[in-house]
């Protein structure tokens, strides 16, 4: 055997490295990575494209504003701006920016009102959640006015990026990044005392990638295979926000989202007719066998099981689980048409908890009246009207699909809010938009609404 060398297995002997094999490897090596670079961006420019699918036309047969058609407000404030519009010229939405601040300032009026004496009891101050509303809002404004600078089709280039990504930052609360707060584990820790909830990014990553697959998929969306594609997603999307944040109402809204967006491109109504008519029987026979075994369920420790009871049978669980609803019927009740007057609620001195949160309207009905939640009304009214304006004149598909999605998201918020201060559904925790107190979503709206501000900028005017 002596000094020869033995070969191993399947080891073989080192060979001497081919210097020009070697740079025949470098160089497919940058090919290939040239190659993966050049079909990512004839993507980005697909993705472009599809994005700027025409949007199709309203009755008059036009999608352009007529100047005629301005309402008073934006004609006041273009007059103090003495900037004469010439045809083809862009157009801004100023009443859906007015309505925005409006309902903002409005909604830190009664924030104040609501939680001064809970915040100087639990805090020593009674400006506490009053100043920071206040900055948030004042943040969430800015990233507002920043986002509607941005051209809105850069989303539909990125839209599978941001779905992902919003669904990686709802996988990081499973993680030790994860907060409880008040028995949830929906929210990531930050620094600075600060917490972030991700399902709220989460609507919004639907709403941009729902809009951008109606786009792609065109008329293909019509049929029960595109159907049960795009349906897919949004099952997707919602059973993410479900399983990984454990928020059903959130996981509602986002399925909700889908299910209109599909509505409003599909041709025949007739097979959405139906499934809200499936759903609604469904929903009929579930509430009818949980009233029949309501006794057989009093027992439960589950906390959604526990509100369902709690609904079907306030009086009965007037000390615990219903304790916070009929308070705030009891609000609503006392306030009147007018109300007791601003400040004047007692409800909201503990007997209310959380009377800032999702419950804000009951304090609303009991210092302002009927009088106040109608003026409310009005005012989501309004908005709505704007966001629907701005989805039917948009210059394309995607930017009507956004718009509308947007829309979507308001309404749905506004009414299951109602919905549950009024008894009509069981508690659960939707908040009313741009007025009840928190982070997170607050900014998320703001920036929703930035973007229906960037749609409306793309719009031209028209003599």
């Amino acid at each position: 055997m002596g000094n020869k060398r033995r070969n191993l297995g399947d080891t073989q002997p080192m060979q001497p490295v081919n210097p020009q094999r070697a740079e025949r490897a470098e160089r497919r090596t940058q090919r290939g990575q040239k190659n993966y670079r050049e079909a990512y961006e004839r993507e980005l420019e697909y993705r472009r494209a599809v994005s700027r699918t025409p949007a199709p036309q309203n009755r008059s047969g036009q999608r352009s504003r007529s100047r005629q058609q301005e309402s008073s407000l934006s004609a006041i404030i273009q007059q103090m701006r003495k900037k004469k519009k010439k045809e083809g010229t862009k157009y801004f939405d100023y009443d859906l920016l007015l309505v925005i601040i409006f309902l903002m300032c409005f909604g830190l009026i009664m924030l104040y009102s609501t939680s001064a004496y809970t915040a100087q009891v639990e805090n020593g101050n009674d400006m506490f959640y009053f100043t920071k509303q206040a900055i948030i809002g004042a943040v969430g404004i800015l990233i507002m006015l920043a986002v509607s600078k941005i051209d809105y089709h850069i989303y539909a280039a990125f839209h599978t990026e941001i779905f992902l990504v919003a669904m990686v930052l709802m996988a990081l609360v499973k993680t030790p990044l994860g907060m409880e707060l008040n028995g949830a584990r929906r929210w990531i820790q930050l620094p600075g005392n600060m917490s972030f909830q991700p399902a709220e990014v989460t609507k919004i990553a639907v709403i941009l990638f729902i809009s951008y697959k109606l786009c792609e998929y065109g008329k293909k969306a019509y049929g029960i295979r595109g159907w049960l594609k795009i349906g897919a997603y949004g099952v997707v999307a919602a059973g993410g926000v479900f399983v990984l944040t454990d928020n059903l109402s959130t996981a509602i809204i986002v399925m909700a989202i889908t299910v209109l967006l599909l509505f409003l491109v599909h041709p025949k109504t007739k097979r959405f007719v139906v499934f809200a008519c499936v759903v609604l029987v469904l929903a009929v026979i579930v509430v009818v066998y949980l009233k029949i075994q309501i006794s057989d369920m009093a027992t439960s420790t589950d906390f959604r099981m526990r509100r369902i009871i709690a609904w079907l049978n306030p009086e009965a669980n007037s000390d615990k689980d219903s304790y916070q609803f009929l308070q705030g019927l009891y609000a609503i009740g006392s306030g009147g048409f007018f109300g007791k007057g601003l400040g004047n609620s007692t409800q909201k001195l503990s007997a209310i908890p959380e009377a800032q949160n999702d419950m804000i309207l009951t304090v609303i009905c009991e210092e302002l009246g009927v009088f106040g939640a109608i003026l409310i009304l009005c005012l989501f009214g309004f908005m709505l009207y704007r966001l629907m304006f701005i989805a039917r004149n948009a210059p394309d598909l995607y930017g009507s699909l956004i718009a509308a999605g947007i829309f979507s998201h308001i309404a749905l918020q506004v009414i299951l809010n109602i919905a549950v201060v009024t008894g009509l559904i069981p508690t659960t925790g939707v908040t009313l938009p741009f007025i009840s107190y928190g982070g997170t979503a607050v900014v998320f709206l703001l920036a929703e609404m930035g973007i229906a501000l960037g749609i409306s900028s793309k719009i031209e005017l028209k003599d």
